[in-house]
């Protein structure tokens, strides 16, 4: 015992015990589901049976237009939710962390409250917030400016529409503790600085507070751009089931869940979970080129 305590005590070794249970977890539940989804992609799968059939699933996969549906409606909301939730979470933070905000905690626990509300619970409220019938919420206030109520879920614009403002909802909150954070760093000796030198909040704002921030920021688009491509939860709700009218709620996860659980056909679907990953990975790692965090010269 005393022998295994010195080992571990050992200024060389200390430091891979402290990174094994990463690095099993890591091992366990990314690498080898990786491989094993490689390996089934190029399978047909059955019940007690397992077939080899190459690139079939693939050469399937390209030529499936309910996939590029899917991929559209999945680069959409990925477009819209990084649109929004990257510079208007910063700009209510800059806000909130003013001298002259009141109440900032009042706030920050408003706009924090829609994360801790299930997803399956706002799912279901934004559906019968843009029900069909004409005393839904939507439609109520359409007829309150005389306009004729909408099938909200029903049409790609409308839907797709609903489908952002309920992610805007649950997470605007979320990233404005990011912000805060990383504002709560800034030096306001900074701020005073810039004050002597005559300059107003936009330029304090943009020459003091982004550049600063700059590290968040990346790290909320690296989350943002990972999430909205594997987002399924939320769209699974709001139209009640993995049948949206026309596909127009169906994503990428979506689409998987269909091949691999509702229609039994796991080979296909890990093809179709590898093609999420390498996208994914291929935009984060493209973003991250941009912004400097690889590649950038080292002093």
């Amino acid at each position: 015992m005393r022998r295994i305590t010195q080992f571990l005590y050992n200024q060389r070794v200390a430091p891979y015990v402290f990174v094994l249970p990463f690095v099993l977890t890591f091992a366990i539940f990314f690498v080898y589901p990786v491989i094993t989804t490689v390996r089934m992609s190029f399978q047909d799968i059955l019940p007690g049976m397992v077939t080899n059939v190459g690139l079939k699933n693939y050469q399937r996969l390209l030529g499936d237009r309910i996939f590029r549906t899917a991929v559209s409606n999945s680069f959409r909301y990925m477009f819209w939710t990084v649109t929004i939730l990257i510079p208007m979470p910063l700009a209510l933070a800059y806000m909130i962390n003013s001298k002259s905000m009141t109440a900032p905690g009042f706030f920050k626990a408003v706009l924090f409250l829609p994360i801790l509300t299930s997803v399956v619970v706002a799912g279901t409220i934004f559906r019968l917030m843009f029900g069909e019938l004409d005393g839904s919420f939507m439609n109520t206030v359409r007829a309150f400016f005389g306009l004729q109520p909408l099938k909200w879920l029903r049409v790609r614009e409308t839907g797709m529409a609903a489908l952002v403002l309920m992610a805007c909802w649950r997470w605007t909150g979320v990233n404005i503790l990011y912000y805060l954070a990383a504002l709560k760093n800034i030096p306001p000796e900074m701020y005073e600085a810039a004050d002597i030198d005559g300059a107003n909040t936009w330029q304090k704002f943009r020459h003091i507070s982004i550049p600063l921030v700059k590290p968040t920021i990346i790290y909320v688009l690296t989350i943002s751009i990972y999430a909205g491509l594997a987002m399924f939860t939320e769209s699974y709700m709001l139209w009640a089931g993995n049948n949206s009218p026309r596909n127009i709620g169906l994503t990428i996860v979506g689409y998987l869940y269909r091949q691999g659980w509702e229609q039994n056909r796991m080979g296909f679907a890990s093809a179709v979970g590898l093609v999420l990953l390498v996208v994914a990975s291929v935009i984060n790692f493209a973003q991250l080129r941009i912004t400097g965090v690889f590649g950038k010269e080292r002093d």
